[in-house]
């Protein structure tokens, strides 16, 4: 049977950060419901509350078109290895401008002024259900490694080049939301 919490306790936090993998779900009020897999390594638990990551360059933006929209966001991880579990962070998220002050300032505070290549943006769930349950039927995984495909195409685009894959890829949703994502501040 799943739990509800109404915070990340101290043993979630941990779970979180031993998992290599999450999923993060968004949906506007209408189209279609976007769920992308993220990398562990770019998300910070700030306090019991709040959720940040890093988010990367990719094909589509539909998580921030999302947000603009409704702000419900959910994220799950699930534990690949060691005893079953699924937990989920239930929440309202927001992007976090790529040239904001908060992003400097999250960038330097929580990810100790190293920025992955590709990252476009953050995006912040602020908590308000914590929900695990069993996770019996999830199969065992075995982690070999990262994948360093982004990180190179990123570094061979350069910031420029990035900005102008944003402008042609990343600036609306598949069903046509604007994603913000060269709006300044």
């Amino acid at each position: 049977m799943g739990k509800r919490f109404e915070r990340i306790e101290p043993a979630h936090r941990e779970f979180i950060l031993t998992q290599r993998v999450f999923f993060n779900a968004s949906a506007a009020l209408e189209g279609r419901v976007n769920v992308s897999p993220r990398d562990v390594a770019s998300l910070r638990v700030l306090d019991e509350y709040r959720v940040v990551y890093l988010d990367l360059t990719g094909s589509g933006n539909e998580t921030a078109a999302h947000l603009r929209v409704s702000p419900r966001l959910t994220l799950m991880f699930c534990a690949f290895t060691g005893a079953p579990m699924v937990l989920r962070l239930y929440g309202h998220g927001r992007t976090i401008a790529h040239h904001s002050r908060e992003y400097a300032e999250l960038l330097a505070s929580a990810f100790g002024g190293s920025e992955t290549p590709g990252a476009r943006q953050m995006v912040m769930l602020d908590v308000e259900m914590v929900q695990t349950s069993c996770g019996y039927n999830v199969p065992f995984f075995d982690y070999t490694g990262e994948r360093e495909t982004l990180r190179r195409w990123a570094e061979n685009k350069g910031q420029d080049g990035l900005k102008q894959y944003w402008r042609e890829k990343n600036t609306a949703s598949i069903d046509g939301f604007p994603t913000g994502i060269l709006e300044e501040d």
